[in-house]
């Protein structure tokens, strides 16, 4: 059977299961930008991995679609018990649940239940042995990290975790600029592919560079919101008020003339609408 038909046979076999004991478990109004959209998304970009042609050289294919369709859908599951850096260990647990609930074999998903509990670390100068599919699910994360979306997901998960807005912009800079890096130094500068995601990364990099400077002055307790630093302020309702995403588009409204928060939001809801990859 050729990958292609790999792919769909996985999906067919597993999305609607992973979709329904997702949205089970997972309690999105803790962690919004986590939920089964995110995982959607992921299991999108590591479709494409597989299947560019330009990339398929740079991973083995040892790793079966199937188990990383898994990996997908369920590596941040546990991200609305643990928001903290330690989530893949809850994710992993509920991984364990989704298996044995589906009658599938633990000791047949060990390279599964591995990759979910240590997608997580971003120490890149470390090796990951001979686990095609933690590498597979790791770039796949990182590419969701890039753009408006990811803009909106660090954002959330960062404040949820007590960083000072004020900190924001270093922190994500450091850690999105080294997710780059190793997309960057695994497919090579040149390949068109690489150079898509690049504009993508310098959406969030050129983002937070702004709102550093803006932030160094900016009361985020006090100012209505503006600019770079608006949309954090509105980020941070979202996670005050436990928002849905319409909710945080109506309110933003009322600042859609501002340069930067009409045209970001704009940005973020093109992302994120269902029909985001079909265009």
């Amino acid at each position: 059977m050729n990958l292609t038909k790999l792919i769909e046979s996985a999906e067919l076999k597993y999305m609607q299961i992973l979709e329904d004991f997702f949205v089970s478990v997972y309690d999105e109004k803790s962690l919004l930008s986590h939920g089964i959209d995110h995982h959607r998304r992921v299991w999108n970009y590591a479709r494409e991995l597989l299947t560019t042609r330009l990339i398929q050289s740079k991973l083995r294919l040892a790793c079966d679609p199937s188990k990383l369709i898994i990996a997908c859908y369920l590596h941040d599951i546990g991200m609305s018990i643990e928001p903290g850096p330690g989530h893949g260990i809850q994710s992993r647990e509920l991984c364990l649940q989704f298996l044995n609930k589906y009658n599938l074999h633990e000791k047949e998903y060990e390279d599964v239940l591995d990759t979910i509990g240590n997608h997580d670390n971003k120490d890149y100068t470390s090796k990951r042995g001979s686990n095609d599919l933690l590498k597979l699910l790791s770039v796949a994360d990182d590419l969701d990290a890039f753009s408006f979306a990811g803009i909106y997901r660090y954002s959330e998960i960062y404040l949820i975790r007590g960083i000072n807005p004020r900190q924001l912009g270093n922190l994500i800079l450091e850690n999105a600029g080294n997710r780059f890096k190793n997309f960057r130094d695994i497919y090579g500068a040149q390949n068109f592919y690489v150079q898509f995601h690049k504009k993508r990364y310098e959406i969030l990099k050129n983002f937070f560079l702004q709102y550093n400077e803006q932030s160094d002055t900016y009361n985020f307790l006090t100012n209505e919101p503006e600019g770079y630093c608006g949309v954090i302020q509105l980020f941070i309702l979202l996670i005050r008020n436990k928002m849905t995403l319409e909710e945080l588009f109506t309110a933003a409204r009322t600042y859609e003339a501002d340069t930067i928060i009409g045209p970001f939001m704009n940005g973020l809801r093109s992302e994120l609408l269902p029909d985001y990859w079909n265009e």
